[in-house]
């Protein structure tokens, strides 16, 4: 649950400072330190450390001011992107979530426009960082109870914020969960609980269904475990109920959303290095976007149609575990010559896609922990997206940028296919090589998707070091908030 958060459109003054405890201030970028509460602490920490004032542009400062509070203070730029914006208070936040507050004070300065901006990214990344993830340490930290902000009042109570912040902890909060914990049965059952929460309705195509419909690839991925546990999960959520308050169904458009949701990745047959197999539990990070997007636009009541499709299974080794040299039909009928077996995901997604694309959607876009060549393109502080159009390339790209959670669009040229050119199936999934991985397996999925239109998200940003934009967690929820901004864009 979210902190309790409260709003006053005054600017804070000495005596709210001094009994805060904790709080971060947020001043426009000026050529002079501006009168503000503890601005004396300020200069004289400042003028000791020998910092300029553009310092604060860059690197927060902390105070200990007379009271006991700590202040963490920085300068926002004006035109600085979101991405920008998210970083440094994130890192002006972490200075003050280090001592594991019970309440935290926000204050934002300078004229409306400045400060309206200024709050909606320190609330947001104070409610996202304010919910411990899952965790079995037998001594566990305080949690943030209250948020106060001064200097701004909204006109929803930050309704945005709070959604995102939900959708994106419940994303994390799956994520890290390790594999004994969410098995794809736990998974199945969580989805359940979730589609009450949040009015979903759910259908399961489970391994035997999948089985006599054909899922091939689904399914000779899913077959390796000894718990056939494995299944299709659509959640649809359908906009708000009449008499809701919420008007129509905005653009009419239905977007299904495609996630990835390996709990557990050995590899198969090609069995991973230790290195490369620490951290696999993750492998399920593109299904918990989904229903991250889900929870957070059923939390705004958005007035749009989604289908969320998430693949749940895991890739065991065992004696029934498929193998190279294999050929498999998919659901479309596609069939498929086994190169190796730890490119999994793609198989799971090809028969996820089919199904997602038989319902007719508007548009589709996918998630997955897919290719370690995207992580080598890119490293882990953005993603990769490609695009079935250069309109759809341009709203991604859009989305990226107003989101905060930057995207990099990659071409997936036709003549790539003959990497993929098999002698005994109509396509390899994948090549030996691992050369352009990242795109031969976009062209690889492309066959699964019809004349739809299409988005495909390499999240080799999920999971950075430290932190990433507004999270401070390493898994960082990423894809959440670009979903989010790209159904505004399909809105607008």
């Amino acid at each position: 649950m979210l902190p309790k958060l409260t709003e006053n459109k005054q600017e804070i003054t000495a005596k709210s400072l001094e009994t805060a405890g904790h709080a971060l201030l947020l001043l426009p970028v000026t050529k002079s330190l501006p009168e503000v509460p503890g601005s004396v602490e300020l200069k004289a920490a400042m003028k000791r450390r020998d910092l300029k004032i553009d310092t604060l542009a860059k690197s927060p400062v902390a105070v200990q001011l007379p009271g006991g509070t700590l202040a963490v203070y920085a300068m926002l730029k004006a035109d600085a992107s979101t991405f920008e914006t998210h970083e440094l208070v994130r890192k002006a936040l972490a200075l003050l979530m280090a001592e594991h507050p019970k309440t935290l004070t926000l204050a934002v300065f300078g004229e409306a426009e400045f400060a309206a901006r200024a709050a909606e990214a320190a609330v947001y990344t104070a409610l996202v960082n304010a919910v411990p993830l899952p965790s079995r340490k037998s001594k566990t930290d305080p949690v943030l109870k209250s948020v106060q902000l001064f200097g701004h009042k909204s006109a929803d109570g930050f309704a945005r914020a709070q959604a995102l912040a939900e959708g994106n902890v419940l994303t994390r909060s799956l994520t890290v969960q390790g594999p004994d914990e969410l098995t794809p049965g736990v998974y199945r059952k969580r989805i359940k609980a979730l589609a009450k929460q949040y009015d979903w309705t759910v259908e399961e195509f489970a391994f035997d269904k999948l089985k006599k419909m054909g899922a091939g690839a689904f399914c000779a991925v899913a077959q390796g475990s000894p718990e056939k546990d494995a299944a299709i999960v659509r959640v649809s959520y359908k906009g708000p109920k009449k008499g809701s308050g919420v008007r129509g169904q905005g653009s009419g458009k239905t977007v299904a959303f495609v996630g990835k949701g390996i709990c557990f990745d050995t590899g198969g047959h090609n069995l991973k290095p230790a290195k490369y197999m620490q951290g696999m539990h993750e492998d399920m990070n593109g299904s918990a976007v989904v229903l991250g997007i889900l929870a957070a636009a059923s939390k705004l009541k958005l007035p749009v149609a989604l289908e969320g499709w998430v693949a749940l299974a895991e890739n065991h080794i065992s004696p029934q575990a498929y193998r190279q040299n294999e050929v498999i039909t998919a659901l479309n009928g596609t069939t498929i010559e086994v190169v190796h077996t730890d490119a999994e995901g793609r198989m799971v997604l090809a028969d996820t896609l089919t199904l997602a694309a038989r319902g007719k959607p508007d548009l589709i876009a996918d998630f997955a922990t897919l290719t370690g060549s995207m992580h080598h393109a890119l490293g882990s502080r953005m993603s990769g997206v490609f695009a079935s159009s250069s309109a759809l390339a341009h709203q991604a790209s859009r989305a990226g940028t107003t989101s905060g959670e930057r995207i990099v669009v990659f071409p997936y040229p036709e003549d790539y296919d003959s990497s993929l050119d098999s002698t005994v199936a109509d396509v390899k999934q994948c090549s030996m090589e691992g050369e352009a991985d990242h795109i031969l397996a976009t062209r690889f999925l492309s066959r699964f998707v019809g004349d739809t239109p299409w988005l495909h998200m390499d999240l080799s940003g999920h999971s950075c070091k430290g932190g990433l934009g507004a999270v401070m967690s390493d898994a960082n929820g990423f894809g959440v908030a670009w979903g989010m901004a790209l159904l505004d864009g399909l809105q607008a």
